[in-house]
């Protein structure tokens, strides 16, 4: 047997003690010292859950131009640059791209992620060849090729994804808007979009979609957190991409209202997929509102308990797969899956 120590991240917080390991498992948690010298220390926590990514993004990287920080000429669809690359670039470079970004967070600790994908089916089938052979989980929220509602696109793209990641309530009429939630909802799929990025939006608009989850509210007001907290709508932060374009995050009201709160890397043309850069930038630029326990439980517990995920990570017990962190650089010491 072999044992790991530290302070174990748990549903109630950091605990000091050690986990013994059998045949490439977890056979015990227990307090305490370990009975022999560890092979490995330091903060033990779950596997990473990234909430919200644009993998398809990642070959812009590669190409080293100068990126626009404004999002209606990078990303906003369906003239933003991102789009207009997109419609230019071969798939074997895009796959090549977005197996670049799953193998990266493959290795800083992310087992699972939420994908808006672009490109209607097409997205679809090029993520999925991309999973190919990375051990990686990836729910995939598809987008419809246009700005409207086709009930017949929309039936295909649920057949083939876990549901509908649009971009934000400012580039649709409500009307499709509205059709393209509740059939996606009447499925029995994941409808989430942007919200309140560049500019606040009617928050009472957006909460009658019914989304499973929000990205960004870096323009939210605390009446908008209020509303939302109300509802039981998750928030995703995207703190490295907000800083992109000169945003800034309500933490502080964030904080004060309660609001479950979960992390993504964004867009993988603006930087490396890694949760832990999330958390060091909001340590950095954010300090002081949240700390560590509460920022590794955003990446951890908190997004597996928002939307019931089923990856192994039972409530009492700590998971068949786990990190290990040094505690002062929080840099990636150990993967164990």
């Amino acid at each position: 047997m072999e044992y790991v120590s530290g302070h174990i991240l748990t549903e109630q917080g950091f605990q000091k003690g050690y986990l013994c390991i059998k045949d490439h498992r977890v056979i015990e948690q227990k307090t305490g010292l370990p009975p022999k010298t560890p092979f490995q220390s330091g903060l033990i926590v779950p596997t990473f859950v990234n909430m919200h990514t644009h993998v398809g993004d990642a070959f812009i990287q590669r190409k080293k131009i100068p990126l626009p920080r404004d999002i209606l000429q990078l990303v906003a669809p369906p003239d933003g640059l991102k789009h207009k690359l997109l419609e230019k670039t071969s798939n074997e470079e895009i796959v090549d791209g977005m197996k670049r970004t799953l193998q990266e967070m493959n290795e800083t600790g992310t087992i699972s992620f939420f994908d808006f994908r672009e490109n209607g089916i097409q997205g679809i089938h090029l993520l999925k060849k991309a999973m190919e052979n990375i051990s990686i989980t990836g729910s995939i929220l598809a987008r419809p090729q246009t700005l409207t509602f086709d009930k017949n696109e929309i039936l295909q793209l649920l057949q083939h994804s876990d549901g509908i990641g649009l971009s934000s309530l400012s580039d649709w009429d409500i009307d499709p808007l509205t059709e393209i939630a509740s059939l996606t909802q009447k499925e029995g799929k994941i409808f989430a979009l942007h919200a309140s990025e560049r500019i606040r939006e009617n928050i009472d608009v957006v909460l009658e979609l019914q989304p499973t989850f929000l990205v960004h509210m870096a323009k939210a007001k605390q009446t908008d957190l209020e509303k939302t907290k109300k509802r039981g709508v998750p928030l995703v932060l995207c703190p490295r991409s907000n800083t992109f374009f000169n945003l800034k995050i309500p933490l502080e009201l964030l904080k004060k209202v309660g609001n479950t709160v979960l992390l993504g890397t964004d867009n993988a043309m603006l930087h490396d997929a890694s949760l832990l850069l999330e958390i060091k930038h909001i340590l950095q630029y954010y300090p002081n509102i949240y700390s560590l326990e509460e920022l590794l439980f955003m990446v951890t517990y908190a997004p597996r308990k928002a939307l019931n995920l089923k990856d192994g990570i039972p409530h009492l017990a700590f998971p068949a797969s786990f990190l290990v962190l040094n505690e002062q650089t929080l840099e990636l010491v150990y993967r164990f899956y």
